[in-house]
């Protein structure tokens, strides 16, 4: 998996690089699908600062989330849990809640009688 991060109108120091890279990790244990995490930080409002996650997986289109918070590290942890949240609702899109039996055990059944 490869992660990046860009800073837009400004530097994000190296413990905030390792920081994001870290929690960017993360979501390796919510889906382990993931091929890379984009990560960038807009710093040109004082008050606000900006980021944008794009992570992208296999067979699925890309998750993307935009927050802002006065805190860089704020708005990473937002945008995290935005991320987080649309892996969570997609994984229980695509798993199976059937209680229908599979053709596999109707067929056994079948073969018993």
């Amino acid at each position: 998996m490869q992660i990046k991060i860009a800073a837009r109108h400004g530097h994000l120091n190296e413990d905030h690089q390792q920081q994001i890279r870290d929690k960017a990790e993360k979501l390796l244990h919510y889906f382990d699908r993931i091929t890379m995490i984009e990560v960038t930080v807009d710093l040109q409002d004082k008050i606000h600062k900006k980021v944008e996650i794009l992570v992208d997986a296999e067979h699925k289109h890309d998750f993307i989330a935009r927050d802002q918070h006065e805190e860089v590290m704020g708005a990473v942890d937002l945008s995290i849990d935005r991320i987080k949240h649309q892996i969570h609702k997609y994984k229980e899109k695509i798993q199976s809640h059937r209680r229908d039996p599979s053709l596999a055990d109707v067929k056994e059944v079948k073969d018993e009688e």
